[in-house]
C-alpha cells in the first residue's frame, strides 16, 4: 500500500477520498448499531454531508470521459443526492421503513458498489491498495465479503427476530 499516488493526484480526487473513506466507515458503523437513538441521528447527519460531498465533487472528477467529460458514475451521484434529501426527508416524516430503505441503497450502492470500480486496475485507488504488494488484492477482497457477509447475516437474524 503505499499513498503517493493519491497525494499527485487531482485535489478534486484528494477532496472526493477524504470525504467517502470516513462515510464508509461510518456508515457502516451506523448500519450495525441501534437507531432512533441522538447518536445516531448526529451521526447520521455527519454521514448524510459526507454523502453529498462525495457526490458534488465526484462532478468535478473526469478521468473517464465518455460524454463532455462525464460518464456512468455521475448518474450515481445524481442518484446519491437525491437519495440524502429523501433520507432526510423520509426521517423527517417518521417513514422509517423508506428512510432504511434509502439509506442502505445509498451506502451499498454509492459506496461499495461504486467502491469496488475505484480498484479496478489503471485507477488511482488500485494503485494506492496494491502497488508493490501481490497479497493485498486477496486479503482486501475478502476482508469486503466478510464484511458484507457479516453485516447481511446480522439484517437476516434481526428480521428473523421480529417476525
Amino acid at each position: 500500500m503505499t499513498f503517493e499516488p493519491l497525494l499527485h493526484a487531482p485535489i478534486t480526487v484528494q477532496i472526493h477520498v477524504a470525504a467517502v473513506v470516513p462515510a464508509a466507515l461510518l456508515g457502516a458503523y451506523l448500519l450495525i448499531r441501534p437507531k432512533g437513538t441522538p447518536i445516531h441521528r448526529l451521526l447520521g447527519k455527519i454521514w448524510l454531508c459526507l454523502m453529498v460531498i462525495t457526490a458534488i465533487s465526484s462532478f468535478f472528477i473526469h478521468q473517464i470521459n465518455l460524454f463532455y467529460g462525464f460518464s456512468p458514475i455521475h448518474l450515481l451521484s445524481i442518484y446519491v443526492l437525491f437519495g440524502c434529501w429523501g433520507a432526510i426527508a423520509n426521517a423527517r416524516r417518521h417513514n422509517i421503513d423508506a428512510h432504511k430503505r434509502i439509506v442502505r441503497g445509498l451506502y451499498f450502492g454509492g459506496i461499495i458498489g461504486a467502491g469496488a470500480f475505484t480498484f479496478f486496475p489503471g485507477r488511482i485507488m488500485n494503485k494506492v491498495a496494491f502497488e508493490g504488494d501481490e497479497t493485498a488484492p486477496f486479503v482486501v477482497a475478502a476482508g469486503i465479503a466478510i464484511a458484507l457477509l457479516w453485516m447481511a447475516s446480522r439484517e437476516m437474524w434481526d428480521r428473523r427476530r421480529l417476525s
